[in-house]
């Protein structure tokens, strides 16, 4: 399987304009959170081990990740995260067009 948590990629949606085209660090996954009957308080959603990714049954359209953007100025990842669905995301682009 994949690695989930720590991969570099791009963002490309637009909930959070400020990212968008940025690189970011996936270092957690939120499964479940895109869906509108998420339930935030549901124990086992906040994923930040591969291992439970994996039993999570990996990364879906439904899901959120954590994501920290580069600040290049400072060669850096940013202390502040977003949350944007992992369909935004360029390494997940390949599960939008499944939900199309």
């Amino acid at each position: 399987m994949k690695k989930t948590i720590g991969t570099i990629t791009t963002y490309h949606g637009s909930e959070h304009a400020y990212l968008r085209g940025h690189k970011v660090r996936i270092v957690a996954v939120m499964k479940g959170a895109a869906s509108p009957d998420h339930d935030p308080d549901k124990d086992g959603t906040y994923l930040r081990d591969e291992d439970d990714v994996a039993r999570a049954g990996g990364i879906t359209a439904d899901d959120r990740v954590e994501v920290q953007p580069w600040i290049e100025q400072e060669g850096r990842f940013s202390f502040v995260a977003s949350d944007p669905r992992a369909i935004d995301l360029g390494c997940f682009k390949h599960l939008a067009r499944k939900t199309k």
